[in-house]
């Protein structure tokens, strides 16, 4: 099996840049026209609802911990070591159900200006306005009953 790069286990950032999104922190690693990639940890029962990315497909390493990942309805427990693939204009929410903190990889391609969303998200305090905000970026949140109805696998 090949090994992933060290740089996924070491949480510096590009300039010491780190976003706090909602409780969740963000370390960028790398930007380029083409990818945007970020070390995040995300604290125990800590979420990310679901939402649709219209433009990037999403990768997630796990280094530490595990997610429960919803994807279009279907629910998947990634475990650490494990690389998932959220395709362009699927559905998807991860939640940490693992009873400690997770530190994983993220990346997107194309980057689609995504790293600036993050600048603005950076200690925005209410949910609904990250939600707003990150619809300029084609980020869509699903509508709250409909990521109910995903998160209890209906």
């Amino acid at each position: 099996m090949p090994r992933m790069p060290d740089v996924t286990l070491d949480n510096r950032s590009l300039d010491g840049v780190h976003w706090n999104i909602l409780g969740q922190v963000y370390s960028p690693k790398l930007i380029t026209d083409d990818c945007f990639a970020w070390y995040a940890t995300l604290p125990i029962e800590s979420f990310i609802p679901p939402h649709v990315h219209a433009h990037q497909s999403e990768h997630i390493h796990i280094i530490d911990g595990q997610l429960d990942v919803v994807l279009d309805a279907t629910r998947h427990n990634a475990k650490a070591g494990e690389t998932i693939t959220l395709p362009r204009a699927v559905p998807h929410g991860l939640f940490n159900n693992c009873g400690s903190d997770v530190r994983c990889l993220f990346w997107v391609r194309p980057r689609a200006d995504l790293d600036h969303l993050f600048r603005r998200l950076h200690n925005m305090a209410r949910p609904d306005l990250v939600a707003k905000t990150s619809a300029e970026y084609g980020v869509d949140f699903l509508p709250p009953q409909r990521a109910v109805d995903q998160l209890r696998g209906l």
